[in-house]
């Protein structure tokens, strides 16, 4: 099948988390043998700031990092229709332009003969309701939603004709441990700061915790103020800025520990949706501790994939023990990579897809032969 995706930008993963997912989805299709074009808008937010901040070759390094994967922009005048005239699959992403979405719907309308897909992986829902609220997804057979309670609110709403979880995952090919790395640091955090929505929570969960117990680690993201960046140096963790995502995996290798600290609009509105950093950090087989977040849709194992910290002296107390306890840390690492190989990768999510296509079409979409002998050998 010929599949066309509308991202916000695949080149570009500076503060644009979805990249990460995006990449090791279309990566899974490829290996299965479809065909796979990526649009990408011109001057996008994301790529814009990657090249104000790391230059030109932080863009360049994607065709390095992702040989078997491109990209094409789009910008005033470009002939959307007869871009996905030949496709089976259009996949559009909610940080595309709403006229946009809109137009794609509209040449569905007018006979396209793909399925038209909308896929929400943000806070958007909730936090800025009006914004999604105002797309027209009168014409789109599936919106894929990353996560229950998502998916939940489009139902509420009447957004969509058929809306189905489809949480991120893990693109494996990428996140495997690395242990011919020494870890020879204690915590690093991986995470951009946003607007400020888990302000409070990084200073409960890291910044207090890391000058408490004067670890050692770094701290690796965009778009941190100078309030922030002064108390991460008063708590003795350096600051290195964006990392790209290829090289997380031997990031997460040369430290102990990482944590996830969920942005407030998750943890009070949209419950059970963790960031796709869990699913990476676990697949390279680093010790996890979380911030509170409800897991209600049982993607891992409590206290066996990760511990939960509910508070900063939960935290500090949760720190210790996997610093000073290397059977727990290699339990915790374990037992989290465990999880994300049976049920969490970029694999396993491409399957849901076409289940999701074929419960759709009626008929399941084609893989050649080869490709069905290895899965079975798998």
């Amino acid at each position: 099948m010929k599949f066309v995706f509308y991202s916000h930008s695949l080149k570009s993963d500076w503060n644009h988390g979805n990249a990460h997912f995006l990449r090791g989805v279309l990566r899974e299709l490829v290996f299965l043998g479809h065909e796979v074009t990526a649009l990408e808008p011109a001057g996008g937010w994301s790529r814009s700031n990657l090249v104000a901040d790391q230059g030109e070759g932080a863009v360049a390094r994607f065709a390095q990092d992702f040989p078997e994967l491109s990209s094409h922009t789009y910008g005033a005048g470009f002939d959307h229709e007869a871009a996905v005239a030949d496709a089976d699959v259009v996949v559009v992403h909610e940080w595309t332009d709403p006229e946009l979405v809109g137009g794609l719907g509209r040449i569905r309308r007018r006979g396209g003969a793909f399925t038209l897909v909308f896929h929400d992986t943000h806070h958007r829902a909730v936090s800025r309701r009006s914004e999604i609220a105002g797309m027209d997804l009168e014409d789109y057979d599936l919106v894929l939603a990353f996560g229950e309670a998502l998916r939940e609110r489009y139902e509420r709403a009447g957004w969509g004709r058929r809306v189905v979880t489809w949480h991120e995952a893990a693109d494996t090919r990428l996140f495997t441990p690395r242990p011919e790395i020494e870890r020879k640091h204690d915590l690093v955090w991986i995470g951009n700061w946003g607007d400020g929505e888990r302000a409070v929570e990084l200073d409960r969960f890291l910044v207090t915790p890391a000058r408490d117990l004067n670890l050692s680690g770094s701290v690796r993201g965009v778009r941190y103020p100078p309030e922030a960046l002064a108390a991460l140096r008063s708590a003795g963790m350096q600051y290195g800025g964006w990392i790209a995502n290829a090289d997380v995996p031997a990031e997460f290798a040369r430290h102990r520990l990482t944590l996830h600290i969920p942005r407030r609009p998750y943890v009070e509105s949209l419950p059970g949706i963790p960031t796709i950093r869990v699913f990476e950090a676990l697949a390279c087989g680093i010790p996890l501790i979380c911030a509170p977040w409800q897991d209600c849709e049982g993607l891992f194992r409590k206290n066996r994939d990760f511990l939960v910290a509910r508070d900063t002296a939960e935290m500090k107390a949760s720190i210790r023990a996997i610093v000073s306890d290397p059977d727990l840390a290699v339990s915790l690492a374990q037992s989290g990579l465990e999880t994300i190989c049976a049920r969490h990768t970029c694999r396993h999510r491409v399957r849901e897809l076409l289940d999701h296509l074929s419960a759709i079409s009626g008929v399941r979409p084609q893989q050649s032969s080869g490709t069905i002998q290895t899965e079975a050998a798998k």
